[in-house]
């Protein structure tokens, strides 16, 4: 078997294109030989200096999105980076397909699923892992800059310097060999000396299949 390429995934559990995303590196898993490392980013963190120029809507929310961090990197940091994929999936599968709200109870359940305690969800109202969000987030933004979102996905590249990206932005979450060819071609050009960005007004919304 050939040896597996690392690839380091940086999400914030409310964003759906990166819930898409992470669906799509899940199956990447399947079709190419990649394991993934979850990580915690913020999109309060990302915002936070930039909360008066957003529609008040949006500022609400990016305030609302400490919780669901705050559980993460409370779980990580009790129990290990490696709970971080289960209970990513299970937050994300009820806030996601299943259309639910952030909040206690379905911290709980998604706790319980990824079998951690439930008492882990009184972390989204404690700034006590606040530290740890925001160096898990910067940890994934000063790999690709400031002027991007979630995901950011960094990979080993040929020179031994980390890869590192935003995106691809893609739903439906590409399945099987079509999956690997997203994968490919996103290595290609994100590896090309000097390359910045591809993009194209998004005609629809997120598709969760």
């Amino acid at each position: 078997m050939p040896e597996k390429t690392r690839a380091d995934f940086w999400f914030d559990p409310r964003c759906p294109w990166a819930w898409v995303t992470s669906r799509w590196m899940l199956e990447v898993e399947k079709v190419r030989p990649v394991e993934v490392h979850w990580h915690v980013m913020s999109l309060a963190v990302l915002n936070e200096n930039k909360l008066d120029k957003l529609s008040e809507d949006y500022a609400e929310k990016m305030k609302r999105s400490w919780g669901p961090v705050r559980v993460c990197i409370a779980a990580e940091q009790k129990y290990g980076n490696e709970v971080l994929g289960k209970l990513y999936t299970a937050l994300g599968t009820r806030a996601h397909p299943q259309g639910r709200q952030f909040g206690p109870e379905l911290f709980a359940e998604a706790l319980e699923e990824a079998g951690l305690p439930a008492s882990l969800a009184e972390a989204a109202e404690s700034d006590e892992y606040d530290e740890g969000v925001r160096a898990s987030h910067e940890e994934g933004i000063n790999l690709v800059g400031q002027e991007v979102g979630t995901p950011v996905i960094a990979v080993p590249g040929a020179d031994g310097e980390r890869i590192a990206f935003f995106g691809p932005v893609v739903t439906p979450a590409p399945k099987g060999e079509a999956a690997a060819r997203l994968w490919d071609g996103t290595l290609m050009v994100a590896s090309t000396p000097g390359f910045f960005e591809i993009k194209r007004t998004r005609d629809v919304g997120p598709v969760f299949d």
